[in-house]
C-alpha cells in the first residue's frame, strides 16, 4: 500500500480469565487512548447482552466514556442493535453524544437481537423483530434529520447534536438495506471471501444516493494481528476463536483463555471445526505478511476502510500488534503523541 490506509478499531470489551468486567471496560477506554495516539481513524464499541465473557452491554454509555477520555479519534458503535430499542431513544442517545463531542461521533447500527431466547425475552423481542429493521432504520434516520415525516410532532433533543453519521453493519440482507438507505456499510465475514465479495458487489450495485452519502462507502471488518513471528500473531487471535467455538456449542461466550490453555483444550469435532473456521478468517502474521494480506483484502474488496476486530488474552501483545498495524498502514499519530501512554 503506497498511500496510508484508513484503519479503525472495534473493541468488544472482552474479559480475560480472572478479570472483572469493570476492568475490561476500563481497558477499553485505555485502549482507545492508545489507538488515538497511533493515528487510528475510529474507535467503536459493541452491544452484547447477558454474555459472560463480554462486558460491553451499553454501547452509547461506553462510547461516552471513550469520547470523554480522548480528544481527536472518532468514536462510535459497532453497533447498536436497533431491533432491541425504540428509534427515538437511539436518536436521543446519539444526539446527546453529538452535542457533547461534536464532529466525533458515529452511529453504527445492526439488526441482531439477543443471542439466547432468555435474553430475547428479557429485551422484549424475538428473532422475527430483525425483519423490521428497514422500517426502524427509516424512522431513525428521519428523526436524526429532524424531518418528522414518520413521527409528526416529535423533536429529537438536543437538536444541536445532530446529525450524526450512520453506518449499517451488514450480515445477510444488511448490504442491500444499507445501499437502499444510501448509507456506509460495514461488512464482515472475511473467512468466507466469496460471500464477502458478493455482499460488497450487491451494495455497490444497489446504492442510492441519499442526504447522508452521494457515493458508496465500504468498511471491511476483519480480525488482524501483527506479531514478531507469524505464530505469535496467530496465537494472539486464537483465544477469541476458542471462546467463539465454545459459545456456538455450549451456549455462552466465556472469558478469553491464555494461549497454553487454548493449545491444551480438548475439543469436540464440532468445536474443532468452528475453531478452525474462525481462524481461517484471520489476517495474522509479521508486519510484511500483514501488509501483503491487507493489500490483497483492500484490492479485492475496494474497501475504503478496514475495521480491525482483534482481541487478545495478553493486553501487551494486543498493543504491540496495533503499533505494528499502524506502521503497516502508514498511520501517523498526532505530533507529540505518545502511543505508550
Amino acid at each position: 500500500m503506497n498511500s496510508p490506509l484508513t484503519l479503525s478499531l472495534l473493541d468488544r470489551s472482552v474479559l480475560r480469565e480472572g478479570q472483572t468486567a469493570a476492568q475490561a471496560l476500563r481497558d477499553t477506554v485505555s485502549l482507545a487512548r492508545y489507538a488515538e495516539g497511533l493515528g487510528f481513524h475510529r474507535f467503536w464499541v459493541s452491544e452484547h447482552h447477558g454474555v459472560p465473557g463480554i462486558a460491553g452491554s451499553a454501547p452509547t454509555v461506553l462510547a461516552a466514556a471513550v469520547a470523554g477520555a480522548t480528544s481527536r479519534i472518532r468514536v462510535g458503535t459497532g453497533g447498536v442493535m436497533l431491533p432491541n430499542h425504540r428509534p427515538l431513544v437511539v436518536a436521543e442517545q446519539f444526539a446527546v453524544l453529538g452535542s457533547l463531542f461534536p464532529g466525533r461521533i458515529d452511529m453504527g447500527l445492526g439488526r441482531s437481537v439477543g443471542f439466547t431466547r432468555a435474553v430475547q425475552e428479557a429485551l422484549g423481542h424475538t428473532v422475527r423483530d430483525a425483519d423490521d429493521f428497514p422500517e426502524q432504520l427509516a424512522e431513525l434516520l428521519d428523526l436524526m434529520r429532524g424531518e418528522g415525516e414518520r413521527r409528526p410532532g416529535v423533536l429529537v433533543q438536543p437538536a444541536d447534536g445532530l446529525p450524526v453519521p450512520p453506518f449499517v453493519l451488514a450480515l445477510g440482507a444488511g448490504a442491500r438495506i444499507a445501499a437502499e438507505a444510501g448509507l456506509p456499510v460495514v461488512v464482515g465475514g472475511v473467512h468466507d471471501r466469496a460471500r464477502l465479495l458478493a455482499a460488497v458487489a450487491e451494495y455497490r450495485d444497489a446504492f442510492k444516493p441519499s442526504p447522508w452519502r452521494d457515493e458508496p462507502y465500504v468498511v471491511v471488518a476483519a480480525p488482524v494481528a501483527v506479531g514478531t513471528t507469524a505464530e505469535e500473531a496467530r496465537e494472539m487471535l486464537a483465544a477469541e476463536s476458542w471462546s467463539l467455538a465454545r459459545a456456538r456449542t455450549l451456549g455462552a461466550f466465556p472469558p478469553l483463555a491464555p494461549p497454553e490453555a487454548v493449545r491444551a483444550a480438548p475439543m469436540t469435532a464440532r468445536q474443532r471445526s468452528l475453531f478452525e473456521q474462525a481462524r481461517a478468517g484471520h489476517l495474522a502474521g509479521t508486519e510484511d505478511e500483514a501488509r501483503e494480506a491487507l493489500h490483497e483484502l483492500v484490492a479485492a474488496t475496494g474497501a475504503d476502510e478496514v475495521l480491525v476486530t482483534a482481541s487478545a488474552h495478553n493486553p501487551a501483545l494486543l498493543r504491540a500488534s496495533l503499533a505494528g498495524l499502524a506502521r503497516v498502514a502508514g498511520l501517523a499519530g498526532p505530533p507529540g503523541a505518545d502511543p505508550t501512554d
